[in-house]
């Protein structure tokens, strides 16, 4: 079976489903009934109550990823697809794609120009070294509003349209606003010049896709055409700093499992992740015009976590949405230190809490209505075991403090001793860590059974391993208190400004350290001294808590030192396979090329508009523009559903498009 075999059914789907629920439900169950039981002994408080409520909650969550990673780790190791479940080619061969004409879409907002040419160019001769190449352009989307940063852009583009000139055109547009957006961007883009592209492939400013990976996802559009988007797994890449390692490094190893587990449970109704995808693009257009949610910002005006949204417009409409998780070659970057990190959760925390609002929305799929909850989950679990640890601190003070009462009935024989249940709380303190640590445990020995030498070796690969779990482990206090306050921070109206990404590696001055998180140390400092002198039990359980927070300030910097990262390497540590085996995509990038810039940037193409239409959350289907008769019943109009066969999907003649 090869990557452009997408038409496939998927068997059992809906039991698949029913017996990830059922394994979730039931895990959760088991594991609430153990918490009931070890507080119910000496009579359950309101504290101990909301503590059972929340814990609840946060091992429901957790168990989602349990199970996904035990699917995807058997699905893995047996070398099965997660939708059809067929045994899968170790190298599967390149598929012709035909006729099409896509496009390279890169929307970019005051970017660094040179890293954007560089990286662009760098996927574009892989995409040139393909057998199967044409039918390809490229579109630069600037909404940059910096003047200095546009005239770079202007001339770095100039540039990369000269030295790919002929073989790949380059075509370059800026808005004089960035009115929407990246979202925006991609819309007034589509309504000049979406009917000239069958499909279209968007790429961040960071993002970087082998040429056969491109190839393979055009191929597999046109060998379904009721598939609408296809979403590939884009792995981190290129960070020197500590934490960059480590980011890419839990990626490389936990990525791959987590996105087969999900593929295999989530069907033909997986989630868009903004980039690294491709799009049929008269799909999209039809179905993906973002209406304002009601209201004032921050939870209201423009869809800023777009991308679900658009996954579910097109799952609404009909349209198969797949994750492709045997593509390699799908690389992005992230931040490379805590602060950079959490800059950008603030920014999609205030997204995914809106998708809260689209839960209701009219004819959505279930499967995207989870994407919405577990989207905002994502981070209001950070607050739910925030909640749940301070009200158990308060319980702990609480009980240490008070005097039992020994004989509660008045007139007894015997006292009522306090009752401990240690047989419960062990097992379920393992379990948990069991249901936290397990995903990561599956990830090692899928590396280390298949793919070693991928990682520096069997050694190393453990070392790093163990020495990632301790990184989770420290950062995860200050993380859990970064989130919270974003999250409180949104639902009190305060809005958030959409910057350009800094993705260049830096080391946190220490001042810039202390000042976003000495209330993390204030707190961890509180917290720590009050179970210490009124809890002293409670105290070494809540360890690795204050632990983590005391730490924050030497965390952020130490994690963002670049010399640290780079000695990291040398001894072998936190190493992926994009360093130890990197693919000509990404040893093109680190060459890099240059030529004597252009005189003149060459002007975007003859515009061939279409209408991109604002969708309703509140109506569906919709009904046809054209007026229906007394009595004659709704109907969807012909854009809004997929094509019943190629032919059907073939739209205008791609030659005519170029007239």
């Amino acid at each position: 079976m090869n990557c452009a075999d997408r038409s496939a059914r998927v068997p059992w789907l809906a039991a698949r489903q029913t017996g990830v629920a059922l394994l979730v439900f039931a895990t959760t169950a088991l594991g609430g009934w153990a918490m009931f039981e070890i507080l119910r002994v000496n009579g359950i408080t309101a504290l101990q109550g909301i503590v059972l409520g929340l814990f609840v909650i946060t091992f429901g969550w957790i168990t989602i990823a349990f199970w996904t990673a035990i699917i995807g780790f058997l699905l893995q190791l047996t070398r099965r697809d997660p939708l059809t479940l067929s045994r899968l080619d170790r190298q599967p061969p390149t598929t012709d794609p035909g006729e099409h004409h896509t496009a390279l879409v890169m929307p970019i907002y005051n970017e660094d120009p040179e890293r954007v040419a560089a990286g662009l160019e760098s996927t574009c001769h892989s995409l040139l070294e393909q057998p199967h190449a044409r039918g390809f352009e490229v579109f630069v989307l600037s909404d940059t509003q910096d003047k200095e940063i546009a005239r770079r852009e202007e001339t770095a583009i100039a540039g990369l349209q000269q030295r790919l000139a002929p073989r790949l055109v380059v075509h370059y547009r800026r808005r004089e606003d960035n009115q929407g957006r990246k979202a925006g961007n991609l819309a007034e883009f589509c309504r000049r010049w979406g009917n000239r592209y069958d499909y279209l492939v968007v790429l961040d400013a960071d993002s970087l896709m082998g040429g056969g990976t491109l190839v393979s996802l055009v191929a597999s559009m046109q060998a379904n055409p009721r598939i609408g988007l296809i979403q590939t797994v884009p792995i981190p890449v290129r960070s020197a700093s500590v934490f960059g390692r480590f980011t890419q490094f839990a990626a490389a190893l936990h990525s791959p499992l987590l996105a087969t587990g999900q593929c295999f449970w989530q069907g033909h109704a997986v989630n868009f992740w903004g980039h690294n995808a491709i799009l049929r693009t008269r799909a999209y257009m039809a179905n993906c015009g973002l209406p304002d949610l009601p209201g004032k910002p921050p939870l209201g005006g423009e869809i800023l976590s777009h991308d679900f949204v658009e996954a579910a417009l097109m799952r609404r409409a009909g349209w198969e949405v797949h994750l492709d998780v045997r593509l390699g070659e799908s690389y992005e970057e992230v931040p490379s230190n805590i602060i950079e990190f959490a800059k950008r959760d603030r920014r999609w925390i205030q997204g995914n809490l809106q998708h809260l609002r689209l839960l209701a929305a009219a004819g959505l799929h279930p499967m995207n209505r989870l994407h919405f909850l577990f989207g905002a989950l994502a981070y209001l679990t950070s607050l739910l075991w925030g909640l749940m640890l301070v009200v158990s601190t308060v319980d702990a003070i609480g009980r240490a403090q008070g005097r039992h009462d020994f004989f509660s009935a008045g007139y007894q024989l015997f006292p009522d001793w306090p009752i401990a249940t240690p047989e419960l709380i062990m097992p379920l303190l393992l379990s948990t860590a069991v249901v936290l640590l397990l995903p990561k445990v599956l990830g090692f020995l899928l590396a280390f059974i298949q793919r070693p030498a991928a990682f520096g070796g069997r050694a190393p690969l453990l070392a790093s391993t163990l020495l990632e779990v301790a990184i989770a482990i420290l950062i995860a206090p200050l993380m859990m208190l970064l989130h919270s306050w974003f999250i409180l921070s949104v639902l009190s109206g305060q809005k958030v400004s959409w910057d350009a990404q800094v993705r260049e590696g830096r080391s946190v001055p220490w001042m810039d350290a202390f000042h976003h998180t000495w209330l993390a140390t204030l707190i961890g400092v509180v917290w720590a001294g009050a179970t210490y002198l009124f809890a002293p039990v409670f105290f070494w359980w809540l360890s690795p808590v204050w632990l983590g927070l005391l730490m924050a300030a030497p965390l952020v910097k130490m994690t963002s030192s670049l010399t640290h990262g780079r000695r990291l390497h040398r001894a072998g540590l936190l190493r992926v396979p994009a360093e130890v085996m990197p693919t000509t995509v990404l040893q093109a990038l680190a060459t890099g090329s240059s030529s004597p810039p252009a005189t003149r940037l060459a002007p975007p193409p003859p515009e061939y508009p279409g209408d991109m239409p604002v969708q309703s959350f509140s109506t569906w289907p919709p009904v046809a523009a054209a007026a229906l008769d007394d009595g004659e019943s709704p109907r969807r109009t012909a854009s809004s559903r997929p094509a019943e066969s190629p032919q059907a999907q073939a739209g205008p003649d791609p030659g005519a498009k170029h007239e």
